[in-house]
């Protein structure tokens, strides 16, 4: 069922100027994850921004998680490499 065109259900569609001042507000590195949370959790934003925010909070969250495991990794293996130098002198 499409729950968009429902009627009594009015939503506004966001336009390009909005996207592109929504990108660059995102753009500033704490206002943007700030205004990421306000998108996401608030209760002005229209439907598409709002799914759009909680996305890209799922992506941040996947990429942090991932530059975690990228450096516990490779932390691990550069100190084997120094841990294993000292052994031969």
């Amino acid at each position: 069922m499409d729950y968009q065109n429902l009627p009594g259900r009015v939503t506004e569609e966001v336009s390009v100027k909005d996207w592109i001042i929504t990108i660059l507000i995102t753009a500033i590195p704490i206002v943007g994850l700030i205004m990421l949370f306000v998108w996401a959790f608030g209760d002005g934003a229209q439907p598409s921004k709002k799914n759009w925010a909680i996305a890209t909070l799922i992506w941040y969250a996947i990429m942090i998680v991932l530059v975690i495991i990228f450096f516990i990794v490779f932390g691990a293996i550069i100190a084997a490499m120094f841990g294993g130098m000292g052994a031969y002198s």
